[in-house]
């Protein structure tokens, strides 16, 4: 498994992990939150990806069974209860197996990219469209960050927190471990994942409103070229300083790009 990563800001500042065992990688994005939470996301994301992490790494155990497995233990060790002031984090993870086929995994709205498909879970979008509507309009109307703007961000979250890990709603690693077998899965053959892409909402957002979304491309992309990426979305966003562009939540938001090989053979090359 050869990985080229990287991430703006790097840890521990942010809400964005990464971690890399022999045989897998695992991407996570700790949920802002505009409501008090028993520690902060970037805590939870931290433990739930290094618990993981030594969980995947050497076995072919599905994926969801090890990741309810650390959903249940980050909870216990942090003292975590479902709901309320439980912080949330996206989980995206590509796994090589023994035999060479490889497993992927996506909880939340991290996405992973193989050639020809994005898996991408988006039972979030639907939900709560009335306040985001409202955000987003204010924003392209230009009137920025302001109060009104996170008081319409906490209403949002309000009603996404009444749909979090429910039939009907939309699911995400928090304190359930029953959430992991929500999680969406794929089990490829070797053939089909020659490379892939995984990436936090912060980075693949402004990638695709800038054109830099050519993943062929980024999965032969350098640390260095990848660091560029992020620093280029990051530099835009300074210029639409008021989210009218592209509204968005956050005028920044954590960025995290994993380029993986699971057969350890691919040509590094300078992305422009």
């Amino acid at each position: 498994m050869y990985v080229t990563l990287a991430q703006h800001p790097e840890p521990p500042a942010g809400d964005d992990r990464a971690f890399m065992t022999p045989n897998a990688v695992i991407v996570l994005d700790g949920a802002s939150a505009f409501a008090a939470r028993d520690v902060p996301a970037s805590t939870y994301a931290q433990h739930l990806g290094s618990t993981m992490a030594a969980l995947v790494d050497g076995t072919d155990e599905a994926l969801t069974v090890l990741l309810a497995e650390a959903i249940k233990t980050t909870a216990a060790d942090l003292g975590l209860t479902p709901g309320g002031r439980a912080p949330s984090s996206t989980l995206a993870v590509v796994r090589r197996r023994e035999d060479a086929s490889v497993d992927v995994l996506v909880l939340g709205d991290s996405q992973v990219v193989i050639p020809g498909k994005i898996l991408r879970d988006d039972r979030l979008g639907p939900l709560a469209t009335e306040q985001r509507t409202a955000y987003r309009e204010r924003l392209a109307s230009g009137h920025g960050y302001d109060d009104e703007h996170r008081q319409l961000l906490a209403a949002l979250q309000a009603e996404q927190l009444r749909r979090r890990n429910k039939p009907g709603g939309y699911w995400i690693a928090e304190a359930d471990p029953a959430a992991a077998e929500q999680a969406l899965t794929r089990h490829l053959s070797p053939h089909e994942v020659p490379w892939c892409v995984l990436a936090t909402d912060g980075a693949y957002k402004p990638m695709e409103y800038l054109g830099l979304d050519d993943w062929p491309t980024v999965a032969t992309a350098t640390s260095d070229d990848l660091a560029g990426l992020l620093q280029r979305c990051q530099e835009w966003e300074a210029t639409d300083e008021r989210g009218q562009r592209l509204p968005r939540a956050k005028r920044h938001d954590d960025k995290t790009l994993a380029v993986c090989s699971p057969s350890g053979d691919v040509q590094r090359t300078s992305v422009g």
